[in-house]
């Protein structure tokens, strides 16, 4: 998890500085450990992690079903689902433009 927060690019936003950072970090049940809440903390982001041994209802799903959505978008397109490419340039590029088709309809739907 945290390789992949380190990667995140700047955000824009207002203007000024962008941050480098997000300010809250949602995630599943499967991340419920102190080093990951402490990291996270040290970082000045805060965790919104689901804890294990509780009952759902904790309110996360009422963000985290965009990505979920978002997912499911991209697992129509076969070769995003079932990754054949072996060339991570090719892999970002087909990312891309399955991502650009998405837009498309979802633009051809809105009118």
């Amino acid at each position: 998890m945290l390789p992949l927060l380190d990667a995140v690019p700047p955000i824009r936003g207002r203007r000024g500085r962008p941050r480098h950072k997000p300010r809250h970090l949602y995630a599943d049940r499967g991340y419920d450990f102190d080093k990951y809440r402490r990291a996270l903390w040290k970082r000045g982001i805060k965790p919104m992690i689901a804890r294990r041994g509780v009952a759902h209802g904790s309110g996360l799903g009422k963000v985290r079903w965009v990505v979920d959505r978002a997912f499911a978008w991209l697992h129509q397109f076969k070769r995003l689902r079932i990754r054949y490419e072996r060339r991570a340039d090719l892999h970002q590029c087909l990312l891309e433009l399955a991502c650009s088709l998405i837009c498309l309809r979802r633009l051809r739907t809105a009118r």
